[in-house]
Order: C-alpha cells, then sequence, then structure tokens
C-alpha cells in the first residue's frame, strides 16, 4: 500500500467517525429534554530518558525525548439514561519520533441500553484478559506500539458491539468493518529495531486487505469467586509477521497481516488474598496450528506490619508454541515473571508495581517498573521503567536491547 492510500483509508474513517458522532448526538438528544453534558480528560508531559547509546546505524542517538499529550473526554447523556455518546481522542506531539506525534481517536461510540442489551456503535476500546505480564487473548483493539511495548495501549477499533445479559452469562457478539494496522517507531527513532520498519507499506494475505469485516464473539460470567471468559476471534490478526524488502537496494521490513481464527479461555479464581490467572488460547492461519498460555497466581498480605500497605506478590509462566518460522516473531515462549505489587491505601492513591519476566532456557531478563502518586487532586505523577540485561542473541528482545528506558509522566486532570 502506498503512503497515498493509507491516508486516503485514515481519511475515510475520520470522516465515518465525524458522521456517527452526529448521528449519535442526534439519537441522544432525541428523548424530550436536554442531554447532560460533561468534559474531562488528561493533557500532560513525558520525558523518556535512554540510559544507553542507540545500537544501530541511523538511529537518532538521544538521551532525553519530550513530548507533549491530550486525551479530553466529552461525554452526552440522554435524559432517560437510556442513551450516551462518548469522544475520547488522544493526540501526541513527540520530539524526536515522528510516527509517535499521531493523533488517534481512542472512543467515538454511541451506547443504546435496553432491558437485558446494549448495544455499541462506533469507535470502542475493549480488553480481554486477566493476567499481568502478557495480555495473551486481548485481540479486538491493535496495539498503539509507538505509545509503549507493553501491549497496555491500544488504537480505537471500529466495531458494531451487541451485548446479551443473561442469569447464565454475558454474551458479546462483534463485527469489527475495519482493520487497524500496528504503529511503528520512524526510522530514526529508538525502539526501531535493526532495520527500518515500512508500516505505511503492509502486506496482507487477504485482497480487501483492511476494508475487510471482521468477527468476534464472547460469554463471560461470574460466579461466587470465579471470572470465566470463552471468545472466538475470525479475522485479520492483529500480530504481523515481518518481510523483508530492499528499498532502494537497502533492507526494510514489512508488516504481513494474515486471516486467523483463535479460540481462547480466560479465568480467574479469587478464594481469600488468593487469586488464580490462566489465559490460553489456540490458533490457526499463520504456519500451523499453535497453542499457547500464560498462568500464575496473586498472593495479597494486607496491611503489612500494621503500616496500612498492602503487599501482592506476583508469579506467572508463559509458554507458546508457535512455531516463529510462520509466525509471528514472540519473545514469552518459556519465560517466568515474578512481581511485587504495594497499595499504599493513602489519601495520594499511590502504587508500585515491579517485576522481571526471566526466559528460562537463555537467562535474557525484561524488568519493568512503575510509580504513580497524586500530587494534587488534579495532577499525577507516573514513572515508568522497561529495561532489559543478559538477553541472548536469539531472543527477540535483542533488537531492543539498548533500548531500555524510562519515562516520567504529569498528568492534569479536568
Amino acid at each position: 500500500m502506498t503512503g497515498d492510500r493509507a491516508m486516503g483509508r485514515a481519511g475515510r474513517v475520520v470522516r465515518a467517525a465525524l458522521v456517527a458522532g452526529a448521528l449519535a448526538l442526534a439519537a441522544v438528544g432525541r428523548p424530550a429534554g436536554a442531554a447532560e453534558w460533561r468534559l474531562g480528560g488528561r493533557v500532560g508531559l513525558e520525558l523518556r530518558v535512554f540510559p544507553e547509546d542507540a545500537a544501530f546505524p541511523g538511529q537518532r542517538d538521544t538521551t532525553a525525548s519530550p513530548s507533549l499529550f491530550a486525551e479530553p473526554e466529552l461525554t452526552a447523556i440522554a435524559p432517560d439514561g437510556k442513551s450516551r455518546f462518548v469522544l475520547v481522542p488522544f493526540a501526541r506531539l513527540d520530539r524526536d519520533d515522528q510516527h509517535r506525534t499521531h493523533v488517534d481517536l481512542r472512543q467515538a461510540k454511541l451506547l443504546q441500553i435496553g432491558e437485558g442489551w446494549d448495544l455499541v456503535t462506533g469507535f470502542d476500546r475493549v480488553f480481554w484478559g486477566v493476567t499481568e505480564s502478557r495480555h495473551l487473548v486481548d485481540i479486538v483493539n491493535q496495539v498503539d506500539q509507538v505509545e509503549d511495548i507493553d501491549d497496555e495501549d491500544r488504537l480505537g477499533q471500529p466495531m458494531i458491539n451487541l451485548n446479551l445479559l443473561r442469569p447464565y452469562g454475558t454474551f458479546r457478539l462483534f463485527a469489527l468493518p475495519w482493520f487497524r494496522e500496528r504503529t511503528f517507531p520512524d526510522d530514526r527513532a529508538r525502539l526501531r529495531g535493526p532495520l527500518p520498519i515500512r508500516g505505511e507499506d503492509a502486506e496482507y494475505s487477504n485482497s480487501r486487505e483492511q476494508e475487510r469485516v471482521d468477527f468476534a464473539a464472547r460469554w463471560s460470567h461470574t460466579a461466587g469467586g470465579l471470572d470465566l471468559g470463552l471468545s472466538y476471534f475470525h479475522g485479520m490478526s492483529r500480530e504481523p509477521r515481518f518481510l523483508q524488502r530492499l528499498e532502494k537496494g537497502r533492507p526494510v521490513l514489512v508488516p504481513f497481516y494474515e486471516v486467523i481464527d483463535q479460540a481462547s479461555l480466560d479465568a480467574q479464581l479469587t478464594s481469600g488474598p488468593w487469586a488464580w490467572k490462566l489465559e490460553g488460547l489456540v490458533r490457526s492461519g499463520q504456519g500451523r496450528r499453535f497453542a499457547a498460555a500464560v498462568g500464575g497466581f496473586e498472593y495479597t498480605l494486607y496491611d503489612v506490619l500494621e503500616s496500612g500497605v498492602d503487599l501482592g506478590l506476583l508469579a506467572e509462566y508463559s509458554w507458546d508454541g508457535r512455531d516463529e518460522a510462520e509466525a509471528p516473531p514472540v519473545a514469552l515462549e518459556d519465560d517466568l515473571f515474578l512481581g511485587l505489587r504495594l497499595g499504599f491505601n493513602d489519601r495520594r492513591d499511590s502504587m508500585l508495581l515491579a517485576g522481571a519476566t526471566i526466559d528460562r532456557d537463555t537467562r535474557s531478563t525484561y524488568g519493568q517498573l512503575e510509580i504513580s502518586t497524586r500530587l494534587t487532586d488534579r495532577l499525577r505523577l507516573e514513572v515508568e521503567a522497561r529495561l532489559f540485561w543478559n538477553v541472548s542473541p536469539e531472543d527477540a528482545l535483542r533488537a531492543v536491547e539498548r533500548d531500555g528506558f524510562v519515562t516520567t509522566r504529569l498528568s492534569w486532570y479536568f
């Protein structure tokens, strides 16, 4: 796909979202009386610091990389409470990565509520899963990889989502009419890897490319301390493989997206201080059919030494049976995650999460740290670290071994 085609398709998505928003606002305002309007969100400043020099020729050897971001949220609620429109755009201006300077519609949805059902139309974000170290079964939304490398940030996905609420569980049906391509750093950015990635030239196994309609279904139920979910997805994989191509005689990587079928399960059993967690899937369409799973526990010690602090101890194991010659590369094939979570239960809503993922064969290690606290009622400070050490040459993390970074984020909520 050429850059012009990509821009044209992106423009059609934005125009469709604006039309959907106008229709949704008309629907919200239809009942007698005026709709209730709410405005909130956040704006902020972020600073990324890379302790090590860049590893590959052509990368900016930048130590400190600042950016600005904004994520406002506008909600309109009908007088009868049965309809509401939610608009959540996101924008970032980054000094060093042109692709990280971007705008996205995280949400632009109309929610209609009926007796035992609700319907979502427009852009939305959906999260599936229970584990901490890997979001294995979360597949509806595409990863916004220029935001972070932990798969927590997701692009808004156009959808029609019907939810049926029944005593024996909730059934969720999805039609996903537009595929969102993954975002990648620009040619000179950190976290790029050894070769530039031409995301705008993505290739597909299906001739309809982004215009293909994907489908998903999910059943979830809570009984006592057990939360259980069963899901099925048929459509374009959110994980691309990478094909090597030549551009002006130089090698570059091009994402290749394939149609897959994926069945998955996620479960969490809570009993006293214990929370047992499991996610598993079976996928076909990317070479031979394969299975993958991640599971473990979190044990919470409440009010440690009468300090008011809660300490959570986490342990999870990830296994992935894919053939990386046929399927997208993955870092967590046979890995152990160990971590802890501190909830300070203070007026500042302070928390800390720290952990490390260790490859059982090579001992390659990925460490992460997240600290968050409120400075005032509206101002929040966050510090996050993503670091790598002892990375084996055969490990997928080798591409970003020297791109470990520490992020400091100051957000003002309104």
